[in-house]
């Protein structure tokens, strides 16, 4: 029997204007597309700050200028039939560079990275952006910037 477990991880909120940075992918039991901020997970003895910032190099080449904690949430999930359960602490990011022109694939999948405005997600047939209650979150701190 496989022990499951809660994986934490470091995703990035890279913004320009309205739009955020996402990969998008696909769950083919559920026959769903849905979007992700890029990152990964936070190995033992790193912070969720150097995880986003190495994760940020590993995906798509480019150093973080800076990484602003901005929160954490709980994503119980399943995927591809399998279930899941992760920490997820959130960072907005600002790039030392520049995004490469989009889309392009992530460095270590064959995932498609997109610019996308907040607007498309939320409403009646709209891909989800996971994880759950991120959408929330981007909208207050949209708000408060």
């Amino acid at each position: 029997m496989t022990q499951r477990q809660i994986r934490p991880l470091a995703l990035a909120v890279i913004r320009d204007d309205d739009r955020i940075l996402v990969f998008e992918a696909y769950d083919s039991v559920k026959d769903e597309k849905f979007y992700r901020l890029l990152g990964g997970g936070i190995e033992f003895g790193e912070r969720g700050e150097e995880a986003i910032r190495r994760e940020l190099l590993e995906e798509i080449g480019v150093e973080a200028s800076s990484a602003r904690y901005i929160g954490t949430l709980e994503n119980v999930f399943v995927y591809e039939g399998e279930p899941g359960h992760e920490l997820v602490r959130l960072y907005e990011v600002v790039l030392a560079g520049d995004v490469p022109a989009t889309p392009f694939t992530v460095l270590d999948s064959d995932s498609p990275v997109v610019w996308m405005p907040l607007s498309a997600f939320g409403g009646d047939g709209a891909a989800p952006l996971y994880p759950d209650g991120l959408l929330e979150l981007l909208s207050a701190t949209q708000t408060r910037r």
